[in-house]
């Protein structure tokens, strides 16, 4: 990984973590010299987690904080991150370690290696370690990808994933306009109109419980229904859903020139 040191950017969303927010940003900085900045949204926390992350943010110049004033959904928070992403590379790492950060150069690999443009961790493509959890989730999550993957095309195996990673070309020009959960059907369904190399990379899972402190529910599945369809079939034909593919499909086109140089 030399060659690809201080390359990625990792945005940290938070909500109300403070028991394990900073266990998470200890094993990203942990990864060492590939990590540029650690960008952490706090989502309006009503707990300790502000005190803990700005505790890391005075005293290690890789990790950038923003505290939102209101709570406003995991979309906003991210918004907010890719907003201050300068690295290379972009990754999404959830707070909560249901996903673990050790597996972050597993799933960018592929861009670093200049073979994707996208990496999904799956959860489903070839199971790692995963935690025994609600069957409810599982068949919803799979119905949620096999009815979006009938719009886009593409053979996905898990859209709902925490783990996503992009070049910056892809997602930095993505304005996201979805609420609370949407972002990850938004994302899915409007870099698959784009040129974007999509891969997937087999990823272990920590499912927590709600007594826990996991915080999706039944009518985040049912808003999937209708951003799959609406980031599918509306949004790409309006102005800014072709200003982005237009822009994304440009950037990469010069990023293979150049690389063929």
């Amino acid at each position: 990984m030399s060659d690809h040191q201080g390359q990625l950017s990792v945005l940290i969303p938070v909500y109300n973590e403070e028991k394990y927010v900073g266990d998470v940003i200890t094993r990203v900085l942990a990864l060492g010299p590939m990590v540029k900045e650690v960008i952490v949204v706090d989502d309006g926390s009503i707990d300790g987690t502000a005190k803990v992350v700005q505790g890391f943010a005075d005293h290690e110049s890789k990790v950038r904080f923003h505290k939102a004033a209101k709570n406003q959904g995991k979309t906003a928070a991210i918004r907010q991150a890719l907003s201050m992403a300068e690295g290379e590379v972009i990754i999404v790492q959830d707070a909560d370690l249901e996903y673990d950060p050790a597996e972050i150069p597993d799933v960018v690999a592929p861009i670093l290696n200049r073979q994707a443009d996208v990496v999904f961790g799956s959860r489903f493509l070839v199971r790692k370690a995963a935690r025994v959890h609600y069957f409810s989730h599982y068949v919803a999550n799979k119905f949620l990808t096999v009815f979006c993957n009938c719009l886009t095309n593409r053979n996905m195996t898990d859209i709902e994933t925490g783990y996503k990673a992009f070049r910056k070309e892809v997602i930095k020009p993505l304005i996201l306009t979805s609420k609370g959960f949407g972002m990850e059907v938004e994302i899915t369904a409007m870099v698959c109109k784009t040129k974007a190399r999509t891969y997937e990379v087999p990823i272990s899972y920590y499912g927590r419980a709600y007594e826990e402190g996991k915080k999706i529910g039944f009518m985040d599945g049912v808003h999937a229904l209708w951003y799959i369809v609406y980031y599918n079939l509306f949004k790409p034909l309006g102005k800014a859903g072709r200003a982005y593919k237009k822009a994304v499909n440009a950037a990469l086109t010069e990023a293979k020139a150049k690389a063929a140089v």
